[in-house]
């Protein structure tokens, strides 16, 4: 006869069946939540799209960005860079949100160039001799930054019409009109920029420009402070350069000083622009 199983007995026989129960629920609960971190981490570090968590690795690296404040209260930030690292390019949309790096290039009215923005003696707006294309400076000879690629010299010259430029090779070379900053001519320059008709001199706005040195590296400038024409080329000379400078010119400013780099963004008042000066490495 088989003695049957006292209660304390049968407890201690079912305790491995219950423990495997409990113990079940457990490590699901566990597999979940490793399963959700890993999900979460994964976002976090490749985002949606499957993209680089930097997506302006592609963009240009070759130039240097910098930020400077000079004596009458004018900040400045700028690219330094190779001329033949730039060019005017049609983009009519504003700096900031574009898909370059680089500066505002002239001066424009709704789609048209009012300013010379011409790569390899091609206009970058529209084609050779229509309205707005980028071959002319629109009523006045004004100031014109010129890349000289076959003599590798930068200048500025004034003139009305793209076709005026005196150039090397007019398949090797690119030009962007303004207005002359006459560097090194500190008794004539307001002369100049007037004759060039140069808007708003006096007025306290947003500012662009242009600027090279004896070196030949090219400065891309523009104003987070607003000033007059006279502050902001007092600023340029001061703080731009090192006191090596050798010509340049005014861009087109106020809501149209705008910039984009790897640093910063600067959108101006947010309004499109017609061209720019890329970078292209």
């Amino acid at each position: 006869m088989t003695d049957k199983p006292t209660v304390e007995e049968g407890a201690r026989g079912k305790a491995p069946q219950d423990n495997r129960s409990l113990l079940a629920p457990v490590l699901c609960g566990g597999f979940a939540f490793i399963f959700m971190l890993g999900a979460v981490l994964f976002l976090l570090i490749r985002p949606f799209g499957g993209q680089p968590e930097d997506d302006e690795l592609s963009m240009p690296h070759a130039y240097v960005y910098g930020e400077v404040s000079a004596a009458n209260g004018m900040d400045l930030h700028y690219l330094m860079t190779r001329p033949d690292n730039v060019r005017p390019e049609s983009i009519h949309k504003n700096v900031s949100l574009g898909p370059y790096y680089g500066v505002n290039g002239g001066f424009f009215f709704q789609e048209s160039l009012l300013s010379i923005a011409v790569v390899d003696d091609m206009p970058v707006n529209a084609a050779p001799n229509v309205y707005g294309a980028g071959d002319l400076n629109a009523k006045y000879a004004r100031g014109t930054l010129v890349w000289d690629e076959a003599a590798g010299k930068l200048s500025v010259q004034t003139v009305s019409s793209a076709s005026d430029l005196r150039v090397t090779d007019r398949s090797h070379y690119w030009a962007q009109g303004g207005i002359s900053m006459s560097l090194g001519r500190d008794d004539k320059w307001l002369a100049q920029a007037e004759a060039e008709q140069a808007p708003n001199i006096e007025d306290k706005r947003l500012r662009s420009a242009a600027v090279y040195d004896d070196a030949g590296s090219l400065y891309l400038v523009v104003s987070t402070t607003r000033g007059t024409l006279a502050d902001f080329r007092s600023a340029i000379v001061e703080r731009i350069g090192g006191g090596r400078l050798s010509g340049g010119i005014f861009l087109d400013g106020d809501g149209s000083s705008q910039l984009r780099s790897r640093e910063i963004r600067l959108s101006g008042d947010g309004r499109p622009v017609v061209q720019m000066l890329r970078l292209l490495k």
